[in-house]
């Protein structure tokens, strides 16, 4: 498996579509902070999207915003618009309250987000600038990335058997996509998503995610993909942030934890597994990374 599927695998995405927004100006949504990723789609009309930090964008028909971090940001049809709190706007329109209907120019928006696992110890997640909006739909996943959009549209405007696991497969798919329209679109110099587009430094990330039980070293891994220990190390930390081993401490504690949920194998077998000889070791790290022995973090999450 590819390295980015390992890492989504592990992180656990899953996805929420929300009911499409349709609105006419003046109209404005606070979003609050909160562990997801957002991503808006305009459909039809004009919108701009703000972070807290003053950061705005202007969206144009078609455009997509994914914002990664789950910041807290807002969208209006005008960066001067009153704005309600999101929660406030769902709880009139589930109530039938009208709500942003004057009668002014019809903006209409698909939007969503995603949940991860983990998130804050994979660099995959924390590499991802704090919005990204895509605007171009000319290159190969661009397009499907449009075409994912409009799949998803057509689901919210015709609901059938089915549209709910449809909806959230859809949005799996948008998730992708959107990542890789960002790679065609702004293509970052470093972090993880610059490490895929390395084929050497990619080959080293995978061997540590697919085998991670194997006692890797800095001298193993450059022998493996054909660099020397040093150009490996600078190359790697460099692109990643963190050198390979402290990479693939964090990669072995996600699978542990992963491990300790989803089944019954006592800790000595986990900590082979995951490439610690001994018990004692495996205790020792996974503390220091989580803040709790594995036995502990298994009850909490199990029962």
């Amino acid at each position: 498996m590819d390295a980015l599927s390992t890492v989504i695998e592990a992180t656990k995405l899953k996805s929420i579509v929300y009911n499409k927004l349709v609105v006419s100006s003046p109209w404005g949504l606070d979003v609050a902070k909160d562990e997801n990723s957002q991503f808006w789609r305009l459909i039809k009309g004009s919108c701009f999207i703000g972070l807290s930090n003053g950061l705005t964008v202007e969206m144009k028909e078609g455009d997509l915003v994914f914002i990664p971090h789950g910041s807290s940001h807002w969208i209006a049809d005008k960066t001067t618009s009153r704005r309600v709190p999101s929660a406030e706007y769902v709880k009139a329109r589930q109530t039938g309250i009208p709500i942003f209907c004057t009668g002014g120019e019809e903006t209409t928006i698909i939007g969503g987000h995603f949940q991860f696992e983990d998130q804050d110890i994979h660099p995959f997640l924390k590499d991802l600038p704090q919005i990204i909006h895509i605007t171009q739909f000319e290159t190969k996943h661009q397009l499907l990335l449009q075409h994912t959009a409009q799949l998803i549209l057509a689901e919210l405007n015709d609901e059938k058997p089915g549209s709910k696991v449809m909806l959230k497969c859809l949005a799996e798919m948008a998730f992708i996509n959107i990542i890789r329209a960002y790679l065609e679109q702004d293509a970052p110099e470093s972090g993880f998503l610059s490490a895929l587009n390395d084929t050497r430094i990619s080959k080293a990330l995978k061997l540590m995610q697919d085998s991670p039980h194997i006692e890797w070293t800095l001298e193993l891994l450059a022998r493996e993909i054909g660099m020397s220990r040093s150009v490996f190390f600078n190359r790697f930390k460099k692109l990643i942030g963190e050198t390979p081993l402290n990479y693939l401490t964090n990669w072995r504690i996600m699978k542990a934890k992963e491990i300790l949920i989803t089944n019954t194998d006592n800790i000595s077998a986990i900590a082979v597994n995951v490439g610690y000889q001994s018990e004692a070791a495996f205790n020792r790290v996974f503390k220091t990374k989580t803040g709790q022995t594995p036995a502990i973090y298994r009850r909490s999450k199990v029962n």
